[in-house]
């Protein structure tokens, strides 16, 4: 079923912005021999179906395709994991409180974190994540870099003008969280593509970057994440990908 909204986020998606996170994780994939790779967020599968994986699991509450159409989409792209990918349709919540033990015998390498972009629920996909995150694993969170206030509303708001413009919540709340409470693992975000969260496990755990509680993360207004983006974000240029990753990407 692909209804007015799934339509709408394909025709946004499915241009030049989409191309920096999924070339990412292919590079990933490829260059570090990942073979499990988990998508919260899948909607309509514009990433999903063209990510190449041994292991691939998808998770969304309700997916915009039917079976038929992983079947089409498998044969257009020429990307057979497709029909042994493992599909929940199901919340985040669910699927790690149900599924999540029996998938992850095997650790999760590569997490894109795509799904309800606010705080509360980026941060629970992100932590639930790094439960079953192997040591060289790596977890993507996109919409981590609002432009403009009104990309960053809520869904409520963003549904009340028809679903039209750039949505990326407040997902930058859950990367001031992590850099404010875990000393475990290291967190940026790439300025590309919306802004690319990325959390790997530092070799060795340090004093968090920042010191604000969940009470003062909650009521953070857009005006002062814009007056200290760089700071908070730990904002890097996007050629930190590759420096970090030894990849070769070409970012636009």
């Amino acid at each position: 079923m692909e209804d007015d909204i799934f339509v709408t986020i394909y025709h946004q998606e499915d241009n030049n912005m989409i191309i920096p996170r999924l070339e990412l994780i292919q590079s990933l994939i490829d260059k570090k021999n990942f073979t499990q790779y988990l998508e919260i967020g899948v909607s309509i599968g514009t990433v999903f179906f063209r990510i190449i994986c041994k292991k691939k699991i998808a998770v969304d509450p309700e997916f915009g395709f039917t079976k038929f159409k992983v079947l089409t989409r498998t044969l257009r792209l020429n990307n057979f994991s497709n029909l042994s990918a493992r599909y929940f349709e199901k919340t985040s919540d669910d699927f790690f409180e149900q599924n999540a033990k029996d998938v992850f015998k095997d650790p999760l390498e590569i997490c894109l974190v795509d799904g309800m972009h606010e705080y509360k629920y980026a941060l629970n996909d992100i932590e639930n994540s790094l439960k079953y995150l192997s040591k060289n694993g790596v977890i993507i969170i996109h919409d981590c870099n609002p432009r403009e206030e009104s990309n960053a509303c809520t869904f409520a708001e963003w549904k009340e003008r028809g679903f039209t413009g750039e949505w990326n919540g407040d997902v930058w709340k859950a990367i001031v969280h992590l850099r404010s409470t875990r000393s475990d693992i290291e967190v940026f975000v790439a300025d590309v593509d919306q802004g690319l969260g990325i959390v790997t496990w530092k070799p060795s755990p340090t004093t968090p970057a920042l010191s604000f509680s969940e009470n003062e993360i909650s009521n953070l207004k857009f005006q002062d994440f814009a007056a200290n983006r760089k700071q908070w974000l730990n904002l890097h240029p996007a050629e930190r990908l590759n420096e970090l990753f030894g990849l070769d990407i070409k970012f636009q």
